[in-house]
């Protein structure tokens, strides 16, 4: 699969890569702890003891972004692996069974999605209390929806196929059928879904932290630090300018990954954007 990566997706996933190393040295390549205070510094501009400047409390902007990266990246990951495997489950179940089973299960994903994904976690998150944990359930569950829709298209156009039907008179069992021979020929598709839906978990939970929902101060994330450089965006527009610019980056990134994983997946697509 590597070889056959295009441009595109090779600069997304060398961003990811490299956002992923600094999140993890963070401790390393900062100056600063993340949370230390200064008050002699407030709003201090880009300089050689502050490369991005520092906050409204003298706190470092660069440190603060690489620690913020862990967030962004553990929150994003943790809920759309949860999304997949749940929704992955349920569309399977619903295309593979199809009658009264499908069209209840569908119709409860069609009631999460009339609802919109951000004000939704934006409800779930203000009524459970503003947790990771808590951040991370309301996210994957806004997610879920998706995955079950791909899975259960993948799933009907599978099930009527010769090594299905070949299960079926050997006598396997409805799990083995499924999570044996079936998931391998639908996970391409959901894998796609799964980096696209990524940006999406990012964008969600910078919004959540941007109205105050996100982990609370003095945890370090980026849409909290979007937020408190509005607060002087007039005077000192470079406290919300850099953590918007990596929330933007991390966004592309995974998209990039995402549209080349579909050419990969359908080369149709390819060329009918060429």
């Amino acid at each position: 699969m590597f070889i056959r990566m295009n441009l595109s997706m090779w600069i997304g996933f060398a961003i990811i890569v490299a956002l992923v190393l600094a999140a993890i040295l963070a401790p390393q390549v900062s100056h600063y702890p993340p949370a230390k205070q200064n008050l002699f510094d407030q709003l201090a501009p880009p300089s050689t003891a502050y490369i991005l400047g520092a906050d409204q409390f003298g706190r470092d902007i660069w440190t603060r972004l690489l620690f913020g990266a862990r967030y962004s990246l553990l929150i994003g990951f943790l809920a759309v692996l949860t999304a997949m495997i749940i929704g992955t489950f349920i569309g399977m179940i619903a295309g593979f069974k199809g009658g009264k089973i499908d069209i209840i299960l569908m119709q409860i994903m069609d009631v999460i999605l009339a609802f919109p994904s951000l004000i939704l976690g934006i409800a779930l998150v203000a009524l459970m209390g503003a947790t990771m944990t808590n951040i991370i359930a309301a996210i994957a569950f806004t997610s879920v929806p998706a995955f079950a829709r791909v899975a259960r298209a993948a799933v009907i156009t599978q099930r009527d196929r010769e090594y299905v039907q070949a299960c079926s008179a050997m006598g396997f069992s409805t799990s083995r059928t499924l999570f044996r021979h079936i998931l391998p020929a639908i996970l391409p598709e959901v894998m796609v879904m799964a980096s696209l839906w990524m940006a999406n978990a990012v964008r969600t939970e910078a919004s959540l932290a941007f109205v105050g929902l996100g982990i609370a101060p003095p945890a370090p994330t980026w849409g909290g630090m979007v937020r408190d450089g509005f607060q002087v965006i007039l005077s000192s527009p470079y406290l919300a300018l850099f953590p918007s610019l990596a929330i933007l980056l991390l966004v592309l990134a995974f998209n990039l990954i995402g549209d080349g994983l579909r050419d990969l997946i359908d080369p149709r697509l390819k060329d009918s954007h060429s």
